[in-house]
């Protein structure tokens, strides 16, 4: 996937907390869809960049799903977005609020979107679901994990949580690719929208 060996070793030895969010409280609280996503605060609080795909390509699209092998190309674009995003991220601890990556306040709010009615659905279906599997009610809680894939189909975080609490591997199943592929031309990650003065 373009990572190095260097990469790989800290990404596994991590110094600082990890939130493990079995409840989805910060996907659903800034409105996160998929992972890996990211949401700029500073120290006073203020977010400066709301969610948005944390370098993250389309590119794990073209690879074999049998071998999970990827182009040596397609792996090298994905490990340029990551670096740019990388960047971004260094440019704003170096200058803080003076960094070009800091969004103006009226293109924040612009790019904060609050949950539709059809979302909300989704998550009280989902959480229906969870809590029913957790209760010991598998063949209940397929019902409304269902209903939650299909009210949101795109939001990632639900398809693939769903998947994967019903059988541990679901999570990179033909079912799942299956919903991707359903995708057409749309991006699975959209864009990151760093702004014309920016990469």
């Amino acid at each position: 996937m373009g990572w190095s060996a260097d990469q790989c070793a800290r990404a596994a030895t991590p110094t600082y907390p990890c939130l493990i969010d079995e409840r989805h409280v910060v996907a659903e609280l800034y409105n996160m869809p998929n992972v890996p996503m990211a949401v700029w605060i500073d120290e006073q609080g203020q977010i400066v960049r709301p969610a948005e795909a944390a370098g993250a390509s389309d590119g794990f699209r073209t690879m074999d799903r049998t071998t999970f092998a990827m182009a040596p190309a397609v792996a090298a674009k994905g490990k340029a977005a990551r670096q740019t995003y990388i960047d971004a991220i260094r440019d704003w601890v170096a200058k803080g609020a003076a960094s070009s990556y800091v969004l103006p306040p009226a293109e924040r709010r612009r790019r904060v979107q609050g949950a539709s009615a059809t979302e909300a659905l989704a998550m009280a279906n989902f959480h229906l679901g969870q809590y029913l599997l957790e209760q010991g009610h598998r063949l209940d809680s397929q019902k409304y994990f269902d209903k939650a894939k299909a009210l949101c189909p795109e939001r990632w975080h639900l398809v693939r949580q769903a998947m994967e609490l019903i059988a541990v591997g679901n999570a990179s199943s033909p079912e799942f690719f299956a919903h991707v592929d359903a995708l057409g031309e749309r991006p699975y990650y959209p864009p990151v929208e760093y702004g014309p003065e920016q990469k």
